[in-house]
């Protein structure tokens, strides 16, 4: 049995035959955070990968299923860390998976430059901080959401300095900040290898963004194919349906 404190639920994650821990009253995950655990290359044997700013650990516990790798969580919110690590113990995942409470920017101080082969990261997307009145209403919404406690910046400058020489970042966002991120990227020698771009159905724009980069590559960029979410219809499509149900219907 695994410990659900206050309005928590135990949810299915139904593709990978996981249980995941979640709240009403905190950020939840979201299909962003599922397409970048598809999207990030893995190593399939062995090798380290960090996931920074990992809420309730949805990356990780999605990745496990790609790696036998060694996979580490970064979460700021001490809430959210805790119902990452019940996930985990829950998932029976605690050999493979560790949590790490507390700031992505003192990750580089705790393990050193280029200890990690892949580094994930869906961070807040927004850079203008929200009123207070209106962080106080959620404060774990606010954080989710907003740069409050790490910029583009600091996110991209860490992932850097974490992942090997040839190493790869993948990052999910929103594509009005693609501009910013390959500047980024660029700025401390991650060069963009592959985007994707999710629309929410055909005729509509894109409303999220997937790019990973190389540590030190060479310039070579790949566009890859579209996603579209939902149809005319307004159903998931078959694509997305295989990603967050499997074989499952």
């Amino acid at each position: 049995m695994i410990e659900l404190i206050g309005d928590e639920r135990l949810d299915y994650l139904l593709a990978e035959d996981l249980r995941i821990i979640q709240s009403p009253t905190v950020f939840s995950f979201s299909l962003d955070a599922v397409l970048l655990s598809r999207f990030a290359y893995m190593p399939v044997k062995k090798g380290k990968v960090l996931d920074l700013c990992t809420g309730n650990g949805i990356v990780p516990l999605i990745l496990s299923t790609r790696t036998k790798g060694e996979i580490t969580g970064v979460e700021i919110q001490e809430r959210l860390y805790h119902m990452a690590v019940r996930s985990i113990q829950y998932n029976k995942l605690e050999n493979q998976i560790h949590m790490i409470h507390g700031d992505l920017k003192d990750i580089p101080k705790k393990f050193g430059n280029n200890k990690f082969d892949v580094v994930t990261c869906n961070p807040p997307y927004f850079a203008t901080t929200p009123q207070k009145d209106m962080q106080n209403i959620n404060e774990h919404f606010a954080i989710a959401r907003h740069e409050i406690l790490c910029t583009l910046d600091d996110v991209i400058k860490t992932c850097s300095k974490l992942v090997n020489q040839g190493g790869k970042v993948a990052l999910v966002h929103r594509p009005g900040r693609l501009i910013d991120i390959v500047e980024l990227m660029r700025k401390y020698d991650i060069e963009p290898k592959r985007i994707q771009f999710v629309f929410p159905k055909r005729g509509k724009e894109a409303n999220i963004l997937l790019i990973e980069g190389i540590r030190g590559g060479r310039s070579d960029l790949k566009l890859l194919p579209p996603i579209f979410v939902y149809n005319e219809d307004n159903e998931y499509t078959p694509e997305i349906r295989k990603i967050l149900y499997g074989d499952k219907e």
